[in-house]
């Protein structure tokens, strides 16, 4: 048995596929991702569970160029960074979905700044569809276009502008975040 298991690992290595560093909920994490084929990896910086009601609804990871468990200093950052969300519920409908960015926004951001950021998360709920388990919605931020959302893979869109990514990731990161223990996993510190 012993044997197999080199063998495999020995495999493994050789053709290059790569090995999740990092298990959470089930969900394999890479510990790194690229934004684009020729730019810089980034490293995951953490990851943890959003629950609701006892409910698992999915693994969000963060990814950033370096690892740092500063918040302030990941919302103050213009590089960039992504966050991968792995649904492991049933099924999370658009509006569900959609009403979550709305109620994020709304708990960490003023009257004047959610003004501000209508237009940018009006064009943002657009990019989304029911999440069904299995879904991997990917949330990037490229410096110099803007939010980038990916679901399975596939461009879903991308909303210009570079102060919008920030203000996501208030969301999970800010004062009132969706889920304290998401937060804490996504800034490594658990």
């Amino acid at each position: 048995m012993r044997t197999l298991t080199l063998l495999l690992m020995f495999s493994l290595m050789a053709t290059g596929m790569p090995v999740s560093a990092y298990q959470f909920g089930g969900v394999d994490i890479p510990d790194t991702i690229t934004l684009a084929e020729d730019g810089p990896p980034l490293v995951l910086n953490g990851a943890g569970i959003r629950k609701k009601l006892f409910m698992d609804i999915y693994v969000g990871a963060l990814y950033l160029p370096a690892r740092t468990t500063d918040a302030a200093a990941i919302l103050a950052d213009t590089g960039p960074a992504s966050v991968l969300m792995h649904f492991v519920y049933k099924e999370v409908s658009k509006e569900k979905i959609t009403g979550g960015w709305n109620d994020g926004f709304a708990a960490n951001h003023t009257a004047e700044e959610m003004a501000a950021l209508q237009p940018q998360l009006d064009a943002f709920n657009a990019l989304f569809e029911t999440a069904r388990e299995g879904d991997v919605i990917r949330i990037d931020h490229l410096p110099g276009s803007g939010t980038r959302v990916l679901i399975n893979g596939a461009l879903s869109g991308t909303v210009a502008g570079d102060g919008f990514y920030p203000a996501l990731l208030k969301i999970w990161l800010g004062t009132h975040p969706v889920s304290k223990g998401l937060k804490q996993g996504m800034l490594g510190r658990d």
